[in-house]
């Protein structure tokens, strides 16, 4: 049996994984992301590789990191969430530090790739991961091959326009899909809803200690599971507007698959029903073609360091 390490770079933590060539993890190392980022994260992500290294010989060594990273995988062209790191060749400060080669991935193509090899997307061949977290993620895999595209920063679907004029993304552009289809969108979703139905609204405000800003993705995930009609009407519109953004994928790029994951996937069907209805409903010839299936992410937060660890293998 042989291993590869993958390391994933999250806003909190540095998480790295021996993962065997069937998508299993067997150890695992972990730091707290530095928050000045930059040369000190750098360091904390070779320590982490280090540590796994001395415990089994490992055949790849690849890292996961949100941000757009340059068509030769060695730069961080911007990382917005990531201090000290636009414009830095990662790839080769690592490969000093750790004494090998390093694979480079942004996190969501990881995530895809990841359930595409050994979750959910893995019996097709071309499939759409929508990773609806904080915010939208996306992933492309065509003919059993990651899409990348021209210049390496392709697939980034939450920011395809949806509204024009609509919410300020972060990205600096009026309305994004992120801003409708995502875990803050969900927060604004449920907060005009609780504007609208105030008197409906008082169990799940109890949840947030009586205040719209007290209330947490997972408050109002578990007031829908309890049937709150309010929590409902959000997942409802975030399901709508994540519909929405299948339809055009469907007309653009014609997949047999959707995975979805992120956080926002604990709701399930919650969120999903409203997901496929929408799809659906909105599908150009609806009725006159193939139409893709939506189904859950099923390698949750393991997704991203399973991907590429089977990236740096291969």
């Amino acid at each position: 049996m042989s291993f590869a390490l993958g390391i994933d770079v999250g806003g909190t933590k540095v998480l790295g994984g021996l993962v065997d060539e069937h998508g299993k993890i067997s150890q695992t190392a972990r730091r707290d992301t530095p928050r000045e980022g930059g040369p000190a994260l750098t360091k904390t992500i070779a320590d982490v590789a280090q540590e796994l290294m001395q415990q089994q010989e490992v055949c790849g060594v690849g890292v996961s990191a949100a941000g757009f990273i340059s068509s030769d995988r060695k730069t961080m062209l911007a990382t917005p969430n990531i201090a000290g790191w636009n414009g830095v060749n990662l790839t080769d400060q690592l490969e000093e530090l750790i004494g090998r080669p390093v694979v480079l991935e942004n996190d969501a193509n990881s995530a895809a790739w990841g359930e595409k090899k050994f979750g959910a997307g893995k019996n097709f061949k071309s499939v759409i991961m929508l990773t609806v977290g904080t915010g939208l993620g996306g992933g492309l895999i065509v003919d059993d091959q990651l899409y990348r595209g021209a210049f390496g920063i392709g697939a980034e679907f939450g920011h395809m326009r949806a509204v024009p004029e609509g919410h300020l993304c972060g990205c600096g552009v009026r309305g994004c899909f992120e801003q409708y289809a995502s875990g803050n969108a969900l927060l604004r979703h449920a907060r005009e809803a609780i504007q609208a139905s105030p008197d409906l609204a008082k169990n799940l405000l109890a949840r947030g200690n009586g205040t719209v800003d007290g209330l947490t993705g997972k408050h109002i995930t578990a007031a829908a599971q309890d049937g709150d009609t309010v929590a409902i009407a959000a997942f409802n519109t975030t399901g709508q507007w994540l519909g929405a953004l299948c339809a055009s994928l469907i007309a653009g790029l014609d997949p047999e698959a959707f995975v979805i994951g992120g956080g926002v996937i604990d709701a399930g069907d919650i969120l999903l029903a409203p997901t496929r209805e929408s799809m659906h409903r909105l599908t150009p010839f609806n009725g006159k073609r193939p139409s893709p299936v939506i189904v859950p992410a099923t390698l949750g937060n393991d997704a991203g360091l399973v991907g590429v660890a089977d990236l740096a293998r291969n």
